[in-house]
C-alpha cells in the first residue's frame, strides 16, 4: 500500500480507503463488515469513511466497534453531517445546532473522542456559510475534529468557503469528497483546478461506479448473487447497467487484460493518475474484494493505455 498527503496537510492516507455507504449496517451483515474492516487494516488501509446518515447511525456503530481493537492513532476516521437524522425542522442541514449536535452523536456511536475528518455532506443553501464554518472551527478547537472537509460542493462554493475562512481566520477546508470514476468525470473541469489552487485534496467515492467497473455485470445475465444489483431496490444500479455502459466495460476489460490487471484495478489506477486525488474510496461486502482492490495502489498506466481508455470512454 502506498500513501499520499491529503491536500496541503501533513496527513497521509492510503491510496485505497474503505467506505460504508449502502453496506455496513445495511445489506452486509455485521460479521462480514467487521471482517472486511479487519482485512482492510491488515492490507495497509489506514483510512475509514462513514456518515451519520448511513442507515441512520447503524453504519457508524458497526465501523466504531470493528475499529475499537486497533490503536486510535493508527488509522484515519471520517464521518459526515447534513442529511436528515430526524423529522424535526432542525434535524438536517448545516446550522450550528445540527452540526454540533450531530458531531457529538457521531462520536458517541463511533465510540471515540474525535474524528480525523468531518465532512459537510452537501452544501446547505439555507444556512449562512460563515455560521457553518464557525461551528466547524469550534469543533476543531475543542479537539473533536482534526480536519474539515466537504462532499459534492461546487467549485464556487469551495472557493467562497476558503475566502470566508481566510478572512475570518477560521479553520480551512482541506478535503473534498466528490463522485469520480471513468463513468462520472464532472470534477475534472472546475472542481479539481479550484481544489488544487487552494490545497484541497480529493477522496473520491464510487470509483468503481457502484460495481459497474468491476466487470461482474454483463448484458443479458442476472446480477451475481450477493452483489448490490441483486438487491431488489438496486436492480438497475441507479441506471448504470445500460447496454452502452456494459459494452464499454467489455472493451475496458481487454485493456485491463493487456496490462495484467483486473478491470477494478485498472479503474482505480486510472483515478489515482490524478495528482490531486489522495485516495479512492471503495466498498466491500466481502474481505477478498479488498485483496484485489489494494493491488491498484502504486500502479502507473502508460500514455498508450490512457489514450485507449479515453477513446473507449468517449
Amino acid at each position: 500500500m502506498e500513501y499520499r498527503r491529503l491536500g496541503n496537510t501533513g496527513l497521509k492516507v492510503s491510496e485505497i480507503s474503505l467506505g460504508s455507504w449502502l453496506t455496513y449496517g445495511g445489506y452486509v451483515e455485521e460479521e462480514k463488515a467487521a471482517a472486511s474492516i479487519d482485512k482492510a487494516y491488515d492490507l495497509g488501509i489506514n483510512f475509514f469513511d462513514t456518515a451519520n446518515v448511513y442507515m441512520r447511525g447503524a453504519a457508524e456503530v458497526v465501523v466504531g466497534k470493528a475499529l475499537k481493537k486497533y490503536q486510535r492513532d493508527s488509522y484515519v476516521l471520517a464521518t459526515k453531517v447534513f442529511w436528515p437524522m430526524g423529522d424535526g425542522p432542525n434535524d438536517r442541514g448545516l446550522s450550528r445546532k445540527h452540526v454540533i449536535e450531530q458531531c457529538n452523536a457521531s462520536l458517541k456511536r463511533l465510540g471515540t473522542d474525535y474524528v480525523d475528518i468531518y465532512y459537510c455532506h452537501r452544501f446547505d443553501p439555507e444556512t449562512p456559510l460563515e455560521e457553518t464554518l464557525r461551528a466547524l472551527d469550534d469543533l476543531v478547537r475543542q479537539g473533536k475534529v482534526l480536519y474539515v472537509g466537504v462532499s459534492e460542493w461546487k467549485a464556487e462554493q469551495i472557493s467562497e468557503a476558503v475566502h470566508i475562512a481566510d478572512k475570518k481566520l477560521l479553520d480551512r477546508i482541506v478535503i473534498n469528497q466528490p463522485q469520480y470514476s471513468m463513468r462520472e468525470r464532472y470534477i475534472e473541469k472546475e472542481v479539481l483546478p479550484v481544489s488544487e489552487k487552494h490545497g484541497i485534496g480529493q477522496v473520491v467515492w464510487s470509483p468503481l461506479a457502484q460495481g459497474l467497473l468491476t466487470g461482474k455485470y454483463q448484458k443479458g445475465t442476472k446480477a451475481p448473487e450477493g452483489s448490490r444489483a441483486a438487491q431488489e431496490k438496486y436492480t438497475n444500479l441507479f441506471g448504470l447497467l445500460s447496454d452502452e455502459n456494459l459494452d464499454k466495460v467489455e472493451l475496458l476489460k481487454e485493456v485491463a487484460l493487456n496490462n495484467d490487471l483486473t478491470l477494478a484495478q485498472l479503474a482505480l489506477a486510472w483515478i489515482l493518475r490524478q495528482k490531486g486525488v489522495a485516495s479512492a474510496l471503495v466498498g466491500a461486502s466481502r474481505p477478498e474484494q479488498l485483496e484485489e482492490n489494494v493491488k491498484a495502489s502504486g500502479v502507473k498506466l502508460n500514455e498508450e493505455t490512457l489514450a485507449r481508455i479515453e477513446d473507449i470512454l468517449r
